[in-house]
């Protein structure tokens, strides 16, 4: 590789990571006891217990678990509704005080699906993993925050890309994971600088990539709204405003005739940024681990509960429902967090050491 060319790399390398490092240190900070929030959450008390009943107990209609929520939070708009992932008889509650309020200030908690008592969620309500969360997600300054992460996020992976091109030639003049222990502090922390970061380069992108994804998942939502939901609506345009709307109980029936072989996720009540004015919007998954994180909407009339649309899920939907559990590594249960948990230290080091040999080639040009 002829030295100018290495030179402009480096120079991309050098750069890139100066600029992204604190705010990826941060990321990296954060991130590492995320990957165990449900661990984390259930040591601390936070996620709530429901109570013993028998196994034969039935359950409540949707419309019942709507009043019920309705009753716990009077005067408040009910935007969501969700099925716990650890117990079929846990349903999450998402309110606030209208149906259009941005997700920041929605309050959430728990309804037992066969009693229909609610039971508040303090993780998801101001609890250390959601500060962890929000800090990580957007360091609480709502939209500019995610896109100044996902900012450094681009610049973290041209930081990767750049890096491995200045390795390549290093390497053949190397055995690969070399650390030339009887040369200097410097020259010892920059072999293993290289080495943690040829050994981390697949995950370090994976995580990369699916961070800006994540980062802009508001921008994605809203392209999604504006292209696809909005054409499916276009014959509510000019309808008057949803004066009262039919009862949520066979909601969950009829999605499922709309689309047989697929799961409930979470239902968007209308007005909210997951439906229109006048439609439920019943998110139906897939049944595999991998298609449980793709979501089809069923469009149900609010007021005759007539399907009128099954959306077709664009690209970048899919790409970010996808992106977001493998960012935290939720795909192959406690191995794969504690990978990510150890590919997350081993990238603390990479970060650090890169600080630390900036200062000190400065210093030595300076000699």
């Amino acid at each position: 590789m002829k030295s100018t060319t290495i030179r402009h790399w480096s120079f991309v390398h050098t750069w890139t990571s100066l600029i992204c490092t604190v705010f990826l240190l941060l990321l990296a900070l954060t991130g590492l006891p995320l990957v165990f929030h449900h661990e984390i959450d259930h040591l601390l008390g936070n996620e709530p217990q429901l109570q013993q009943m028998p196994a034969d107990t039935p359950r409540l209609n949707l419309e019942q678990l709507v009043n019920k929520a309705l009753a716990h939070r009077p005067g408040e708009a009910l935007q969501y509704l969700a099925w716990d992932e650890d117990d079929p008889n846990g349903v999450i509650a998402i309110m606030a005080a209208t149906a259009g309020t941005e997700p920041n200030a929605s309050h959430t908690f728990m309804l037992d699906a066969r009693s229909g008592d609610a039971l508040e969620m303090p993780s998801a309500n101001g609890g250390f993993t959601l500060f962890l969360l929000r800090l990580h997600v957007d360091m609480f300054a709502g939209l500019p925050g995610k896109l100044l992460l996902a900012f450094m996020g681009v610049l973290f992976v041209l930081a990767i890309i750049s890096g491995t091109v200045l390795y390549l030639p290093f390497m053949r003049r190397l055995k690969f994971a070399s650390v030339r222990r009887d040369k200097t502090t410097r020259l010892r922390w920059l072999d293993l600088h290289n080495l943690i970061g040829v050994v981390t380069l697949t995950w370090a992108l994976v995580v990369g990539v699916t961070g800006v994804i994540s980062a802009c998942a508001d921008l994605l939502i809203a392209a999604w709204r504006q292209d696809s939901l909005t054409a499916l609506i276009e014959p509510y345009k000019d309808a008057p405003p949803l004066t009262s709307r039919a009862p949520a109980s066979e909601l969950l029936s009829i999605a499922a005739r709309a689309a047989p072989g697929m799961q409930p996720d979470f239902i968007a009540f209308p007005g909210t940024r997951f439906s229109s004015e006048h439609h439920y919007a019943v998110f139906m998954k897939g049944s595999t681990h991998l298609t449980s994180h793709l979501l089809t909407p069923v469009l149900i009339d609010a007021s005759t509960l007539q399907v009128t649309a099954i959306a077709e899920r664009p690209w970048y939907m899919d790409a970010m429902g996808m992106s977001q559990p493998l960012h935290f590594g939720d795909y192959g249960g406690m191995p794969m967090k504690i990978l990510w948990a150890l590919l997350d230290g081993l990238t603390i080091i990479v970060l650090i050491s890169g600080i630390y040999l900036w200062i000190a080639k400065r210093r030595t040009g300076k000699a």
